[in-house]
């Protein structure tokens, strides 16, 4: 199973950072770090724990999160209650991947970290970058906004696929099971099909309390 995605909470509001964090958490595959409540601190936090993705506020104490921004060599996602167009322009001018306007339900904040979890494995897989790969990642980003690929299944991916009945959440292992398939080769086929969008991937907390990722398929919204 691939390690979950570290992500830096850059909010001058202990109670809202807080918040987002277990937002954060309650996502498959994604695990929140100590949050940082200034720019000073994201900086030093950035630099120890080395994230996989930030999510940052405009308005900190000691600095514009947008000149913050500039300066970070790290994946960011904008979480403000900056509601104008010049905020945005900028924010995207220097390389933020999303903005989610506060005040925003956890469901939004998932769909948004979902997007992320489906462009990083689309630009993980092997070989050259193709064209199709490009506007493959560019649309993953976009929350709700991924269709099921029309390209051609394999037999496997195929049956992987029909083995997830509408409504019902399966372990990979489960999976592998109902297919007949080994489970690393089950897992490989159900994180193409969630790259697609064919598939959702959730976060279940069994008996011990570690968390499980499982699999269904996608709900149209």
């Amino acid at each position: 199973m691939p390690e979950d995605f570290r992500v830096l909470i850059v909010d001058d509001d202990f109670h809202v950072a807080k918040l987002h964090a277990a937002y954060v958490d309650s996502v498959a595959g994604f695990l929140a770090l100590p949050p940082a409540g200034s720019a000073a601190q994201a900086l030093q936090a950035i630099h120890s724990l080395r994230p996989d993705l930030v999510l940052l506020d405009v308005y900190l104490p000691d600095a514009s999160g947008l000149d913050l921004l500039h300066q970070l060599d790290v994946d960011t996602i904008m979480l403000t209650a900056a509601a104008d167009t010049a905020s945005l322009r900028v924010a995207f001018r220097r390389g933020a991947l999303g903005y989610l306007l506060k005040p925003f339900t956890s469901e939004s904040l998932s769909q948004q970290l979902r997007s992320y979890a489906r462009y990083r494995r689309i630009l993980t897989q092997p070989g050259a970058v193709t064209q199709e790969t490009v506007e493959r990642a560019k649309r993953s980003l976009m929350p709700g906004d991924v269709t099921a690929s029309a390209r051609p299944r394999s037999a496997t991916e195929a049956a992987v696929l029909e083995s997830l009945e509408p409504g019902e959440q399966y372990s990979a292992a489960e999976v592998a099971t109902r297919v007949g398939v080994s489970r690393a080769t089950a897992q490989r086929y159900l994180s193409s099909l969630a790259d697609d969008g064919a598939v959702e991937i959730q976060l279940r907390y069994g008996s011990t309390g570690r968390p499980e990722h499982r699999y269904g398929v996608a709900v149209s919204r």
